[in-house]
């Protein structure tokens, strides 16, 4: 994959390609809501973060249904930025799927990662935006008015083996690794994952060696995808609580028999959901098995009625800022006319969640445990 040549107003989607976006850019702004002054006044005050969200800039998305001979030339006046702030979102954790990239030998996927990061650079110097680090970024980015980034990666086969790797992606921004996807490491696996035969008896020893040095670091642990018995090893050997960033309850699965039984696999139960919980960690409820907010909200409920309010975050597993849309599954909610957040708030309001609840939920409980992950470290 090579470097894109990003001019300073290239971005990433077009009005045409988000129609069918769950999170689409062109959905009205913030002040469709202003005469709802509960959303409006609480959303000025809570930091609130998408956990797992996919950001493409273009030429850059690794995907096997993506055409690499259709451009879409990209608006001149859309930034990142913008797009956060139209969500409704203080921030997203931007996502790179790396297991979809073209990684046919060793050092591929390190130079494949590292190329997307470049590309990242180029957007957030014309957005004029920065990494939050920590949680006082994400605190000043806030108080600013500022959207930012929380920079991780969908699966860690970039390390190869080589623990030094971390370090040098640390050193570029990256502060939330998802260790697993779909594909093991070329030359070190790092744990069995939820959707294929357990061959690694869960965290593989390497596995552990990478928790250890995130931890040492300061990079927040993220589990999605994992199965149930590589989280078990990550809990017992983190000494952070860990993240499972993007999921659903395996008994809720959607009315569409057909999507019910793709994205089965990828669901947890509610006993293995507690096991996250009860370590301190926290989940994120994704869009995939909603076709509205109400049934959004519905899912985010079952799920704190399952573990507790204070493990429960949004992790929508959306191509928010992409100009690649709906992640394969073409869902949308065509009746919104507010940006994401302002939606699945008022949603929440309506369905009973007080102020508090909800600022939990929307960045509370991550912020709770970026921090945990990140103090004390640069």
């Amino acid at each position: 994959m090579q470097n894109p040549n990003l001019s300073r107003r290239r971005f990433l989607t077009t009005a045409a390609t988000g129609a069918a976006t769950l999170l689409a850019p062109q959905w009205l702004s913030a002040a469709e809501n202003e005469s709802d002054a509960r959303i409006t006044q609480l959303l000025s005050k809570i930091i609130s973060v998408d956990m797992h969200n996919h950001v493409y800039p273009a030429g850059t998305e690794p995907h096997p249904w993506h055409d690499p001979n259709h451009v879409e030339p990209p608006p001149d006046n859309l930034f990142i930025a913008d797009e956060i702030r139209r969500s409704g979102l203080s921030a997203v954790c931007a996502s790179f799927v790396l297991d979809f990239a073209q990684n046919d030998k060793p050092g591929d996927a390190r130079t494949n990662y590292l190329s997307w990061l470049t590309a990242i650079d180029a957007q957030l110097a014309a957005g004029h935006m920065r990494r939050a680090l920590n949680l006082k970024d994400l605190q000043i980015a806030q108080a600013q008015g500022q959207p930012t980034i929380v920079q991780t990666v969908e699966g860690a086969q970039f390390i190869e083996g080589q623990l030094d790797r971390i370090a040098e992606v640390y050193s570029r921004g990256l502060r939330h690794l998802q260790l697993l996807h779909m594909k093991d490491d070329l030359v070190s696996p790092l744990g069995d994952v939820i959707t294929a035969p357990a061959h690694l008896g869960g965290l593989s020893p390497f596995g552990a060696e990478v928790i250890k040095e995130c931890n040492r670091l300061g990079i927040l642990v993220d589990l999605a995808h994992a199965s149930p018995e590589t989280v078990q090893g990550a809990i017992k050997i983190s000494t952070r609580p860990i993240l499972y960033s993007h999921t659903g309850l395996d008994s809720r699965t959607g009315k569409d028999p057909k999507f019910a039984a793709m994205i089965k696999p990828h669901l947890i139960s509610k006993e293995n959901a507690k096991v996250i919980a009860d370590s301190g960690g926290v989940i994120g409820v994704w869009t995939k098995l909603a076709d509205s907010p109400k049934e959004y909200v519905e899912n985010i409920k079952a799920m704190v009625d399952a573990i507790g309010i204070d493990h429960v975050g949004i992790g929508t597993d959306s191509d928010l800022l992409s100009s690649r849309v709906g992640q394969g599954t073409k869902r949308s909610w065509p009746s919104i006319k507010t940006g994401f957040f302002f939606a699945v708030a008022g949603e929440m309001f309506t369905q009973g969640f007080a102020s508090g609840e909800i600022s939990k939920i929307a960045g509370g409980n991550f912020c709770r445990i970026f921090d945990k992950a990140t103090a004390n470290h640069a």
